[in-house]
């Protein structure tokens, strides 16, 4: 019998499983990521404006600062004129004069008399606030009215103190002690911000354009004077609850300063082992605060929170702290100073301009009555005004509404007062 004969091909399997693909054919090629790089900044660093040697005032015709901001063209006017660049250069020539520079560096063998007279004005401006203590006010975070007499003691120094400097002529006492009358915050709204930490600047600037101060004296003045400045002002503010003029809230760089972050970075500008990310080491804070501003403003602003760490009570601080140098912090605080303080309508319409530091040709002239006369003199008016008689710059309220916004200094002490058995009266903003 014969044997079946095998078939010349297999059936196929009625349930076979498909064949597996090939994944390499699938699957796309895997290639390293490049590094993205970051955008420029469209806006370059501001350069630093060629310093004018002091003018010749032997024979000259002094003025009683005022007002010349009255509308956003003056304004504009400004931005553009000579003295928008006096400024700029005083205050940046300032900056770089102590680059690389601790304040420990400058030793009393350095300083001249002029800068002994002014520390020694600011000594004497301290002892004011021990003979003005603060109002009993039961617990409340606002501004302390007693601050008025402090600010009453000042003017009546004033002239006592810029006959110390040298300054004999009456006229130019009543010109340049308007700026730091100026310089310790405003009487009506008991508030503290930058524009008045400015007009400290100017006071200084006043006395170079007097000749009392030389360039040599710049170190001095900035590692020595303005923060004994600084100091005072910590004392001020803690005393008398003085609330932040014009705040952004947690937003802002701080509530009260600006130029200890300028000065501060050009400091740190090359340090061998001090990072922008140090801020938020507490031993670098309290090794090296005393030696460099930025460091020592950063430990108030802790000091002086109801809250613990800069990504809580300072975005803006934490997130700066994030650059990979000191360089882009100098440049970046360079920038702000020109568009957040210069640059701002509703804090340069409170500057005031006399014949050493002048308003630009066309400027508007200012009859109302002065600032701590009447809150609302002078304010600006334009086409963006939407309250009152001023105007702000779309952003915000600015700082001249008279809208009160609790010191966060005074609910620090508030807390200090509550931990030693005292009540804390609570307030709407808790």
């Amino acid at each position: 019998m014969a044997s079946p004969q095998p078939s010349s091909s297999p059936a196929p399997l009625r349930n076979a499983a498909p064949a597996i693909p090939n994944l390499k054919d699938r699957i796309p090629k895997l290639e390293p990521r490049r590094r993205r790089q970051e955008p420029d900044n469209p806006t370059p660093v501001p350069e630093t404006p060629a310093l004018p040697s002091p003018p010749n005032t032997s024979d000259w015709t002094f003025i009683v600062p005022k007002r010349r901001i009255l509308s956003k063209k003056d304004h504009e006017t400004f931005l553009a004129s000579p003295t928008q660049s006096l400024i700029t250069g005083w205050i940046f020539g300032l900056a770089e004069s102590v680059t690389d520079t601790p304040c420990s560096a400058v030793k009393s063998d350095d300083l001249g008399d002029t800068v002994k007279a002014i520390l020694n004005i600011l000594g004497e401006a301290g002892e004011l606030v021990i003979k003005c203590p603060p109002n009993e006010q039961g617990g409340s975070r606002f501004g302390n009215k007693a601050f008025r007499g402090f600010l009453d003691l000042v003017t009546e120094n004033c002239p006592k103190w810029h006959e110390s400097l040298g300054i004999d002529r009456e006229a130019a006492i009543a010109e340049v002690s308007t700026y730091l009358d100026q310089s310790f915050g405003n009487r009506n709204r008991i508030d503290y911000g930058s524009g008045h930490e400015l007009n400290f600047m100017i006071w200084l600037l006043c006395l170079y354009q007097l000749g009392l101060l030389q360039k040599h004296d710049f170190k001095a003045v900035t590692l020595t004077v303005f923060p004994k400045y600084l100091s005072l002002m910590r004392t001020v503010q803690m005393t008398y609850y003085l609330e932040p003029a014009g705040s952004h809230g947690v937003w802002g760089l701080d509530d009260y300063q600006f130029l200890p972050f300028l000065f501060g970075a050009s400091q740190l500008l090359h340090h061998p082992y001090i990072t922008p990310r140090s801020v938020h080491q507490q031993l670098t804070i309290e090794e090296f605060g005393k030696d460099y501003l930025y460091l020592g403003q950063v430990a108030f602003v802790n000091d002086t929170k109801t809250v613990k760490g800069l990504r809580w009570h300072s975005p803006m601080l934490d997130d700066i702290s994030s650059a990979k140098s000191w360089s882009k912090i100098d440049g970046g605080m360079r920038r702000m100073f020109v568009a957040e303080v210069l640059g701002k309508l509703p804090v340069m319409q409170h500057f005031l301009f006399g014949s050493l530091v002048p308003a630009g040709e066309g400027m508007s002239e200012d009859d109302a009555v002065d600032s701590d006369g009447d809150e609302h003199a002078g304010h600006v008016t334009s086409d963006l005004a939407d309250h009152s008689d001023h105007a702000h710059d779309g952003t915000g309220w600015g700082d001249c509404c008279g809208i009160k916004v609790p010191s966060s200094i005074a609910a620090a002490q508030e807390m200090k007062k509550r931990a030693k058995g005292d009540a804390l009266r609570r307030i709407p903003f808790d």
